[in-house]
């Protein structure tokens, strides 16, 4: 979220910027979040100084009781204290929970060179990549052609989990292994920690990371516990350090993340529905940066960068989107999308999300690095290294052979044991 603080000083920079993203509801939340905290600010002092007052009056009821005098007057005016102190601290938690409310659902502000537009179809392509091939077949959808090869199941997948989940079976499983262990080794290389996190997180953590809406659209929530399934290992990694002041020195921190992922959201109809590209559950590489502020966006080209490193070395063609203001979501303040081509509908679809969220999530996790004598927030990054469902459709797509059978991209043949080609039918 915001700092107060900023918001305090800057509405009308948060007010533009809602305007820009095409949040207009949210125009007045921003000015009665400001009116609410100067009553807040000012009730808070009063209290504390009818809190003093008590203590004060007491003092002078003894001295008035030890000298004879008359402490009647004194006595009313003690008796008063305790409700108006009690009414000014409801009206606080009152005023304190409204604040909170405001700030956990006004977005990030947006970084200058994001592209102003209403929707997905205002997203600014900044280059193409690779090669699209043509085919002198007619494809297969990669669900019908998975299926085929027996290297999956889907029917069965649906009736034993329902419908968003699958089966993998053989050398398409190993391949999926293949892809997480090739994406670990490129971002290792670069100098990314390795993390395995927990699947399931408590509300208060994943409310310092996600838009507080994904907990009714995206998230599992486990029953009777205060626990929910990660959607992405972006998140736990985020709250590794909920609380923790870093020495200046200690930054910038990279992480690899392996996880599954499990997400409510799923295809409705047609290929997405029957297939690997949007699931229920899911594994996932996901890259992860704790950094000074004013690195944030150098780090941020990196990490598209090593995605784009990725699809390359797959030999995947793919596009690079700037997500427009309309379409970037509550927490990121600039986001790229990765798209990879998809032959058989000759479409290009995200693969993955990279985004710099500057301090808005670590402002809810109370993350800071120690600058001289002063603590300020520091910046989280993210970005999908390679979601293997999303890559395995565009490599049977993009690697579908004429006689039914796949090749295997290069790159994975030595995380393959060999293999170069997968469903090749045996004579």
């Amino acid at each position: 979220m915001l700092d107060i603080r900023f918001v305090r000083e800057n509405v009308d920079i948060v007010k533009a910027d809602l305007k820009k993203r095409n949040d207009l509801g949210k125009l007045e939340w921003a000015d009665d979040l400001i009116a609410k905290d100067k009553e807040y600010r000012g009730l808070l002092g009063e209290v504390e100084r009818l809190r003093n007052s008590r203590n004060v009056i007491s003092e002078e009821i003894n001295k008035l009781r030890k000298e004879g005098k008359d402490i009647s007057g004194k006595v009313k005016e003690a008796r008063e204290l305790p409700e108006k102190i009690r009414q000014g601290d409801e009206r606080i938690n009152e005023l304190k929970d409204k604040i909170v409310f405001y700030l956990m659902r006004i977005p990030n502000i947006l970084d200058k060179s994001v592209p102003v537009g209403k929707d997905s179809s205002d997203n600014k392509v900044l280059r193409k990549v690779g090669e699209i091939k043509k085919f002198a077949f007619d494809l297969k959808g990669h669900g019908e052609l998975i299926e085929s090869l027996g290297m999956g199941d889907f029917e069965q997948a649906a009736k034993v989990s329902g419908k968003g989940f699958y089966y993998l079976i053989g050398d398409l499983a190993l391949m999926e292994v293949a892809l997480q262990k090739f994406a670990i080794d490129l971002l290792t290389k670069r100098g990314y920690k390795l993390v395995e996190p927990p699947l399931m997180l408590r509300r208060k953590p994943y409310e310092g990371v996600t838009d507080l809406g994904d907990f009714e659209t995206m998230m599992y929530k486990i029953q009777d516990e205060d626990l929910y399934l990660i959607a992405t290992s972006e998140h736990p990694i985020a709250a590794l350090y909920m609380g923790k002041v870093f020495n200046e020195g200690e930054l910038p921190l990279r992480y690899c993340g392996l996880s599954a992922c499990f997400r409510k959201e799923i295809g409705s109809h047609g290929i997405d529905e029957k297939g690997l590209f949007r699931v229920h559950q899911f594994n996932k590489i996901e890259q992860f940066i704790f950094c000074k502020p004013e690195d944030s966006r150098k780090f941020h080209e990196e990490l598209i960068k090593n995605a784009e490193d990725i699809f390359k070395k797959l030999k995947l063609p793919y596009r690079v989107v700037s997500i427009c203001t309309g379409d970037i979501g509550t927490v990121a303040a600039k986001k790229y999308d990765l798209e990879a081509y998809m032959p058989r509908e000759k479409e290009y679809k995200e693969v993955v999300s990279c985004s710099n969220c500057t301090s808005y999530q670590a402002v809810r996790l109370n993350v800071k690095y120690a600058k001289g004598d002063a603590k300020e927030y520091v910046h989280t990054l993210n970005s999908t290294a390679i979601a293997t469902g999303r890559a395995l459709r565009a490599i049977v797509e993009n690697y579908q052979q004429k006689d039914g059978s796949i090749k295997v991209p290069a790159v994975l043949v030595p995380y393959m044991n060999g293999v170069k080609v997968i469903g090749k039918k045996k004579r």
